[in-house]
């Protein structure tokens, strides 16, 4: 099966998220800077994202880059993926609607905890497929930003309801974490070449 397409969809549905977010940003009706403030947790909130959703672009994009073999399994897997994704919108726009209320942020956790369960599903999908001595497999190594992820997000869920703002400095550091381009894939696939 030829993973063009899967690229070529995953590709497009990322588009539509970022845009159906960047949308949600209701333009205030006054017009001096003053009307702006409002809409700071809103703009604040929709960085956040939109720095996650590249992460995962970013990430997906190299995944998919070292992989040569699709399966409907794969598929799946990535469909799965587009899901948890897909509600990032939604998290994005109550939380910056609601100045990053407890319960806002708790979702939003638990949108980004299952977004990086699903990515982790997705990867091993496609070493199952590749095989152990794949590119991606030697690439991904010991994963330690891959392990550590989930557990910083459940911390983040937990604080939510204790410290909004240690909740949010939480997301913060994970996306931070991620920020730098993952260059393992990169690099193994320059040595095997």
């Amino acid at each position: 099966m030829n993973k063009g397409r899967l690229e070529a969809f995953s590709d497009g549905v990322l588009a539509i998220i970022i845009t159906i977010m960047v949308l949600e940003i209701k333009v205030p009706h006054g017009v001096t800077m003053a009307a702006l403030k409002p809409l700071l947790p809103v703009f604040l909130s929709y960085v956040l994202s939109f720095i996650y959703l590249g992460i995962y672009w970013n990430n997906h994009h190299h995944m998919l880059h070292s992989t040569t073999k699709v399966n409907g399994s794969i598929l799946w897997a990535n469909l799965h993926l587009l899901f948890w994704l897909s509600l990032i919108p939604f998290t994005t726009g109550w939380m910056g609607e609601n100045a990053f209320a407890p319960a806002t942020l708790a979702l939003y956790g638990v949108v980004l905890l299952f977004c990086s369960i699903a990515y982790w599903l997705l990867q091993r999908m496609i070493i199952q497929k590749n095989g152990a001595d794949s590119l991606l497999s030697h690439a991904i190594g010991k994963d330690l930003k891959g392990k550590l992820s989930p557990f910083l997000y459940l911390l983040g869920i937990g604080l939510s309801f204790w410290s909004p703002w240690a909740s949010s400095v939480v997301y913060v550091l994970v996306a931070f974490m991620w920020l730098i381009p993952d260059q393992r894939i990169e690099r193994t696939y320059e040595l095997k070449q």
